[in-house]
């Protein structure tokens, strides 16, 4: 599990954790790594392995893959959690930044899942669940890179999930809306910032979006997690999941 050091990323792995699981977790951070493993060990009694990985770096991905098949001997859940590319819009931002955007959010799991599921389907049950965003719905004016590279994950994954259903193998997405995370409280500041506002205000005015009004807990989305990944979801796959306290206006 990827950026699992914090957010939403340890809040899935916990859930994970909590329900029986064997987890191995990466982060960029050593220190903030090895806090998550043991914290998440401490409170749930699950084997946790944690190893340094940025995704972008494709043999630092291998290496953490490795690491969970020489354990374990395979791979059964892959939960695909990245942060997030820089906001901006299409003018603003130089064609690197798509590069770049494809680099974090699409090749590696691209790469991962090319690893892991082999042995899926020789054991014919698996469970891919990618973090997304409600961008992939409602697409953000200011997040033009987001939108664009988590909706084709979106789109590769209910593709994928055609190709592997009758191995057993399942593949959703899980779109967050906004939740009291470090991300959600840095693109505040950015945001705050832009528009000359504080960035309580800029809060209290996005939330008044939300018919909840309020931001997420990370363990509501970890707990959903958790139910995707197990046998109870055994007949939900290809499908891109909402956890936004209702903020999309859409239909579908």
């Amino acid at each position: 599990m990827g950026g699992a050091s914090r957010g939403l990323g340890f809040a899935a792995a916990r859930a994970l954790a909590g329900e029986g699981a064997r987890v191995s977790i990466c982060a960029r951070e050593e220190g903030p790594l090895e806090e998550a493993r043991k914290r998440i060990e401490r409170e749930t009694g699950a084997e946790v392995r944690a190893l340094t990985c940025d995704v972008r770096d494709l043999s630092r991905l291998d290496a953490w893959i490795d690491d969970a098949l020489a354990a374990w001997g395979g791979v059964d859940i892959y939960f695909h959690n990245a942060g997030g590319p820089p906001p901006g819009t299409f003018e603003s931002l130089p064609e690197e930044a798509w590069e770049e955007a494809f680099g974090l959010l699409l090749r590696p799991v691209i790469h991962a899942v090319k690893r892991v599921l082999p042995g899926m389907k020789q054991s014919r049950w698996g469970r891919i669940l990618n973090l997304t965003s409600i961008t992939v719905k409602q697409p953000s004016p200011d997040l033009v890179l987001s939108n664009s590279i988590r909706s084709a994950l979106v789109s590769m994954a209910k593709t994928l999930a055609g190709e592997v259903g009758p191995y057993g193998i399942t593949v959703n997405n899980l779109c967050p809306g906004y939740f009291d995370t470090e991300r959600a409280r840095s693109l505040l500041a950015e945001r705050a910032s832009a528009e000359g506002e504080a960035p309580e205000d800029v809060r209290e005015r996005l939330l008044r979006e939300v018919p909840l009004r309020r931001m997420g807990n990370p363990d509501e989305l970890g707990a959903l997690a958790a139910f995707l990944c197990s046998e109870k979801a055994s007949y939900v796959t290809g499908a891109t999941i909402l956890v936004d306290g209702g903020l999309y206006k859409g239909l579908m």
